[in-house]
């Protein structure tokens, strides 16, 4: 389904920031690249963006830009591997995921005590679509396997998880961002999730669950 796109003169003015702030987040990697996207129109090349990520990114900028520093915050947004890793305990402890993802996870993959953090990716993606009812628990496992097998290949890249589902079999897949994908009939995707943006999420939740942390001791 084809996004919405909003100008760059209405997002300026939806959002209350300037020409130069929104170029230098660019320049930062606040803002990626690829959602500047040049079109012509009848006055000429115009700067467009996806509508719902691009406004999504700037609130998130606009709350975190006194507590962060700017670099602080491009590695926050940025889709590139981290070095955070959790113990077991303070996954459930920091409600980074639920107790079941956690304890399903364990069932399929040993009982570990410290999870990376492209571990605790697979669980963030497994419980999100958890509880939303997307996806069974027993379905986990494909979530799992295919980050395993695959996650390598697409890491850094925009891409998506997709869940597909015929006649109550379910399959998952990594595609790239604009990759065609074509479906036997009957097939249909059930889920649709953008990697890079829960892995955007991810961070700002255990970073979050650290500070209220160091509070608190």
């Amino acid at each position: 389904m084809e996004q919405e796109l909003i100008s760059k003169k209405e997002l300026l003015e939806l959002t209350d920031i300037s020409y130069g702030q929104l170029y230098r987040w660019k320049r930062k990697k606040l803002i990626p690249e690829e959602w500047f996207i040049r079109k012509s129109t009848f006055t000429g090349q115009e700067t467009f963006f996806p509508k719902e990520k691009i406004l999504a990114r700037i609130e998130k900028i606009k709350q975190m830009k006194d507590d962060l520093s700017l670099d602080e915050l491009a590695s926050m947004f940025s889709p590139n591997p981290t070095t955070i890793s959790l113990h077991k305990d303070d996954v459930i402890k920091r409600n980074i995921v639920s107790e079941v993802a956690l304890h399903f996870y364990m069932e399929q993959k040993g009982e570990q005590h410290v999870l990376s953090f492209e571990q605790l990716l697979q669980l963030y993606i497994f419980d999100r679509l958890l509880q939303t009812g997307e996806m069974s628990l027993g379905e986990g496992k494909s979530v799992f396997d295919v980050f395993e097998r695959h996650y390598t290949k697409v890491q850094g890249k925009s891409c998506e998880l997709l869940v597909v589902r015929k006649m109550g079999i379910s399959t998952c897949l990594l595609a790239t961002n604009g990759s065609e994908l074509y479906f036997e009939d009957g097939a249909k995707v059930v889920a649709r999730l953008h990697v890079p943006s829960c892995i955007e999420e991810l961070k700002i939740k255990v970073t979050e669950g650290m500070d209220k942390w160091s509070e608190k001791i």
